[in-house]
């Protein structure tokens, strides 16, 4: 960890910063599991919205 005093004595703790990496573009079989998970999801939310309109 990086430390600094200041004048009054009081020390500042600084993380160590992780390094900085580019994020990868998604493989198709990802980009797949991302459009597979996108409509579970959506699925999921229309049946509580329709759960919650019948039971209203």
């Amino acid at each position: 960890m990086y430390t600094t005093t200041n004048e009054d004595g009081i020390l500042n703790n600084y993380a160590a910063e992780p390094k900085m990496y580019y994020a990868e573009y998604p493989a198709i079989w990802e980009q797949r599991k991302y459009v597979l998970q996108g409509l579970f999801a959506t699925l999921i939310v229309t049946a509580l919205v329709l759960v919650g309109f019948s039971i209203s």
